[in-house]
């Protein structure tokens, strides 16, 4: 039991720290409402799931150092490319504004979701460092681990949308969107272009 403590409060807290995933999760309730942003939580929690299985499995691939360079330069170029959209878009909203009619789909938005999940090295390597200090824990444990860190991914990040996507927050936030937006893509593009630089120089 304090184990399970343990890894759920250390998995909790690397939750709650802002990322690359909660940006693309305010930025699509902001511009298409929280339901499709549940589409972008979902594909989030289904990219962490597989990082999950991957480490839990034993799979040694994932901790190949040349398949974590191939994945951190892919993400840093799907930050790079994600950040530079932030920049250039010109979102903002009106109280009135209708987000039942979607900018984006909820396909293309979990499409979003798992590309940001997958091409995130920090999630691989902590699952990796988690899988490790759980290591010789009986398989039916390992499985109880990863459902309930998919489980809380998927909550945790629906409830985010939901906060951000109700119409108070909406309302109150709607003046700083544009520069939430522009300040949500510099960040992620520096973000980017470090991990691109870390790998190449």
């Amino acid at each position: 039991m304090e184990q399970f403590i343990a890894v759920a409060i250390a998995h909790f807290l690397a939750l709650l720290i802002p990322g690359v995933d909660f940006f693309l999760i305010v930025r699509t309730t902001m511009t298409s409402g929280w339901r499709n942003a549940a589409g972008a939580s979902l594909g989030i929690a289904t990219a962490n799931g597989v990082f999950i299985i991957a480490a839990f499995s034993g799979l040694a691939f994932i901790s190949n150092p040349s398949v974590l360079a191939v994945i951190q330069l892919a993400g840093g170029a799907f930050l790079v490319f994600i950040g530079l959209a932030f920049i250039r878009s010109n979102t903002r909203f009106e109280p009135e504004q209708d987000l039942s009619v979607a900018r984006t789909t909820w396909l293309t938005n979990f499409g979003l979701g798992i590309a940001s999940g997958l091409l995130n090295p920090k999630n691989a390597l902590f699952y990796l460092s988690l899988a490790a200090a759980l290591a010789g824990a009986p398989p039916v444990t390992l499985i109880a681990y990863g459902v309930w860190m998919f489980m809380i991914v998927l909550v945790w990040d629906i409830f985010v949308a939901i906060a951000f996507g109700s119409r108070r927050a909406l309302t109150r936030l709607g003046p700083v969107v544009p520069w939430l937006t522009k300040i949500a893509g510099g960040f992620l593009t520096v973000v980017g272009v470090s991990m691109i630089g870390s790998i190449v120089l």
